[in-house]
């Protein structure tokens, strides 16, 4: 009697399925794990790529102590953080606290708008009335405006929340890139064999270059611009004589850090001009200038973003707004990263294929 014929399922191929499916299991359990920390390991990966060129140059300086140089870089950037935030929550509630004092003590008084302002197109006719209102009585202003009032705090105070806890995941990842810093010749080397074994030994290390290049870029691209936007719309705070500019200048530029929009500070800072100054040439170029140089940001990162790079500015760009669409602040770093690789990956295959080309034409 002949034995049954094996099943084609069996054997081989059905350890290499079994084995293919376990992965899998491990795979899904281990992201399931790691789930909560993977901004938190993106975000220090990041900072650490930025910041070890001046990790390397304080190692030279505090006789290669990896611990300590990484240390310091930590608490000075957790201090530049902190100490502005502390400064500028302070100076907010003292602001805060003073102004109410002064309305209850009634000697706050608002000048009645000029005629001009009803002429202004679209708001001018209302802008007038609440202005004229506001001028004649306040308290009864200030009390219809309450509910509208209540209704944006309720908001503004959940934004405040959101950017607190983001701080404090901010911090978290300088600490832990710190220690990635501590080890970074180490974990140079394992991103180089992880790179090699996954696009080969030879574009391994330029892969490994093109990502540190374009995180580095983009980082300095952003705080770059958020420096140059604090400039713009600092210097004329103080000229203005704002109350407090300095830390607002602060404020703008961790704002422009975190990709907030400045517009939360600088439109209540107009406001602010118009109703105690007045509506003049001089409060209304100073608007005009505040409310361009709070949007300058989006002329300015087509210009920064892709300098120094091997990979044209569009792909750059067009990374860091879809990511940052997609994932959020994060998108801005991880969106540039993943296009500039397979934008380079993309040309190396087609390179290879048209020297195949090639040679299979001269035999």
């Amino acid at each position: 009697m002949s034995p049954s014929p094996v099943p084609p399922w069996s054997g081989p191929l059905l350890d290499v399925l079994m084995r293919g499916a376990l992965i899998v299991v491990l795979t899904l359990f281990c992201y399931r794990v790691f789930r909560p920390f993977i901004d938190l390991l993106l975000w220090s990966l990041i900072l650490a790529v930025t910041l070890y060129p001046l990790h390397g140059w304080l190692l030279a300086r505090l006789g290669n102590r990896n611990g300590q140089a990484a240390t310091l870089i930590v608490l000075v950037c957790v201090a530049a953080l902190l100490i502005p935030a502390y400064l500028l929550g302070a100076s907010l509630t003292e602001s805060v606290q003073n102004t109410v004092a002064t309305i209850k003590s009634g000697a706050f008084a608002i000048p009645p708008p000029a005629d001009s302002v009803a002429n202004w197109p679209l708001i001018g006719e209302r802008l007038h009335a609440v202005w004229q209102q506001a001028a004649v009585n306040l308290s009864g202003a200030l009390q219809q405006l309450a509910p509208k009032v209540r209704e944006h705090a309720l908001g503004i105070l959940g934004t405040l929340a959101g950017m607190g806890a983001a701080m404090l995941i901010f911090i978290g990842a300088l600490i832990t890139a710190g220690i990635i810093m501590a080890f970074g010749v180490e974990g140079h080397r394992s991103a180089r064999r992880i790179a090699a074994r996954i696009v080969g030994t030879q574009q391994g290390e330029r892969v490994v270059v093109l990502c540190t290049a374009t995180i580095r870029a983009v980082a300095l691209g952003v705080i770059g611009i958020a420096f140059i936007q604090m400039l713009l719309v600092g210097i004329p705070f103080v000229i203005m004589g704002i109350p407090g500019a300095g830390l607002l200048a602060l404020a703008i530029l961790l704002l422009g850090i975190m990709q907030v929009p400045v517009t939360i500070i600088t439109v209540p800072v107009i406001a602010f001009v118009i109703v105690t100054q007045g509506a003049s040439v001089e409060t209304i170029t100073f608007a005009v200038w505040t409310l361009i140089a709070g949007l300058s940001d989006n002329v300015l990162k087509p210009l920064l973003l892709g300098r120094g790079l091997e990979v044209p500015m569009p792909v750059v760009l067009i990374g860091a707004i879809g990511g940052m669409v997609d994932s959020g602040v994060i998108g801005l770093f991880i969106g540039p990263v993943v296009l500039a690789v397979a934008y380079r990956l993309f040309w190396e295959w087609v390179g290879n294929g048209a020297v195949v080309s090639e040679r299979s034409a001269g035999d």
